[in-house]
């Protein structure tokens, strides 16, 4: 459980890198090749960080504890 939680913290700051390299360059037809590819890099980072978030929350769902199963039908 601590490994998903950690996943998802991991991701959610990815996404926060990601989008915050997106929207701090200035886009248009004169930008240097750097900025442009800085900013290519943060959409990938950013896409790539909810991924990271729901990878970590299917960890979280799939290694949860199970209540145990109750056979006893009399009560």
């Amino acid at each position: 459980m601590k490994n998903s939680v950690l996943v998802i913290v991991v991701g959610i700051f990815m996404t926060v890198i990601g989008t915050s390299l997106f929207y701090t360059i200035q886009g248009g037809s004169q930008i240097e090749t750097l900025f442009r590819m800085l900013k290519h890099t943060g959409t990938f980072v950013g896409l790539l960080g909810m991924g990271v978030i729901f990878a970590g929350f299917l960890l979280y769902v799939i290694n949860r504890s199970q209540p145990e199963i109750n056979n006893n039908f009399d009560t």
